[in-house]
């Protein structure tokens, strides 16, 4: 088997995969990016970047471009039913860019792939899939599988794919950024713990009359967690909890190739299911559905690793840690862990520092998400907080869209506070 050799695998090629490539190419080391799909996301629910994740970008060049493309939202309201109970804004959160981004995933992952190909001259090795690897004490050596298809059958012909050659690749650091179901976590064993149950949630995209608040809107009810994103071009997306059999069949899965519905009997049951959903949970949405354009069931599950890695083999993103849509934190927090990352290892790999520099990003993230998944106490109520901001107060810390002193800045406009200060990641040399 031939053998190639570079100074860090990446696997995985959605967002934290790419940020982490770029910023590693940038100082000059040497890496391949696998991904087992064919090519960049078309559609995706992660859809909303936070300041701090657009403070990353514009170092890269690649925020104002994005913003263009996305819309911004400077607000998060909360509702119960017709009550809007309170409210949060990032005008004041310190950061550089005050607002949330809305955009398709599909936008960010073009920018960045775009970015390191014409800086770097590194391309995506797309169709390849990780297999398994031997981590030893100088590198560590990773069998990949290059993936093809073939048509089968005759009468119902269909496409199938096959594995079409083994490789090994030698590098010094393995990084996995696979998502939540992680082959690299998977087969260098590392515990994934539940900390929560899993739940169900549709999301659909649609176009709508009117333009709508330039606020992320999130219904919290006694059983369901909801939230309205407002997207460009008179478009938004709810995504609702669902807590039985409310999802019309068959529900389109979530795909990397755009899914649009044609004016059938399909679309006519999805958007009777809609409005019905939206009349029930949140009657203040007025706006007229016009035309559904995508949509999925999903299922999340509050989950961590126990550790983000060992020796040469490290995590980040979803591949350690899965938390609730509203606040989009899994995403942009694995932004700000590509970002720890490729520090320590640009500190490894060029400054000569020991790998126990890997290590404290292991302690970081850590931290970090056990106060983000209220393992060290959550959000207590000060004396200004409202009695629904003390009810709510454990179901608010998911939705708010930060980390760190910003989520503190947020939580302190609810009357809310941290147990536990939740440090920031190391920022990049």
């Amino acid at each position: 088997m031939k053998e190639q050799e570079t100074d860090v695998l990446i696997v995985g090629a959605g967002p934290v995969g790419l940020l982490t490539g770029l910023l590693l190419a940038q100082a000059g080391i040497r890496i391949q990016i696998i991904d087992r799909e064919e090519r960049v996301a078309a559609r995706s629910y992660a859809c909303a970047l936070h300041p701090a994740s657009l403070a990353i970008l514009n170092g890269l060049g690649l925020a104002e471009p994005l913003i263009a493309k996305g819309r911004r939202i400077p607000a998060l309201a909360f509702y119960e039913g017709t009550s809007r109970c309170s409210q949060v804004t990032l005008a004041d959160s310190g950061e550089e860019f005050p607002f949330l981004l809305a955009l398709p995933q599909s936008e960010l992952e073009s920018a960045l792939e775009r970015k390191l190909r014409e800086q770097s001259g590194v391309s995506v090795r797309w169709n390849h899939r990780f297999d398994k690897c031997e981590d030893g004490e100088e590198d560590v050596v990773a069998l990949v599988e290059r993936l093809g298809g073939t048509g089968t059958g005759y009468i119902v012909p269909h496409w199938e794919t096959m594995v079409m050659k083994r490789l090994a690749v030698r590098a010094r650091i393995l990084i996995g950024a696979d998502g939540h179901n992680s082959l690299v976590r998977e087969r260098l064993g590392l515990e994934y713990e539940p900390l929560r149950p899993r739940q169900s949630f549709a999301v659909v995209e649609f176009t709508a009359d009117s333009e709508g608040h330039d606020e992320v809107r999130a219904v919290l009810d006694d059983e369901t967690t909801n939230v309205l994103w407002p997207l460009p071009q008179h478009k938004f997306r709810w995504t609702f909890q669902l807590t039985k059999t409310e999802v019309p069949s068959p529900f389109p899965e979530k795909a990397r190739d755009p899914f649009r519905f044609a004016a059938t009997e399909m679309q006519e049951q999805m958007r009777n299911w809609l409005e019905r959903v939206i009349r029930h949970r949140a009657p203040w949405f007025r706006s007229a559905i016009k035309d559904i354009t995508w949509c999925t069931q999903v299922s999340f599950q509050s989950a961590l690793a126990k550790s983000f890695g060992r020796g040469r083999c490290w995590l980040a993103g979803d591949a350690a840690h899965q938390s609730g849509p509203v606040g989009v934190q899994s995403m942009n927090i694995g932004l700000l862990e590509a970002q720890a990352l490729a520090t320590a290892v640009k500190r490894v790999l060029l400054d000569g520092k020991p790998l126990e520099q890997l290590s404290e990003y292991n302690q970081q993230c850590r931290h970090q998400w056990r106060g983000l998944f209220a393992l060290d106490g959550g959000l207590q109520p000060g004396a200004q907080a409202t009695a629904w901001a003390r009810q709510r107060a454990d179901r608010i810390l998911p939705c708010l869209p930060a980390s760190a002193e910003t989520l503190s800045r947020l939580a302190a406009q609810l009357g809310l506070q941290l147990a536990e200060k939740i440090k920031a990641l190391a920022p990049a040399a």
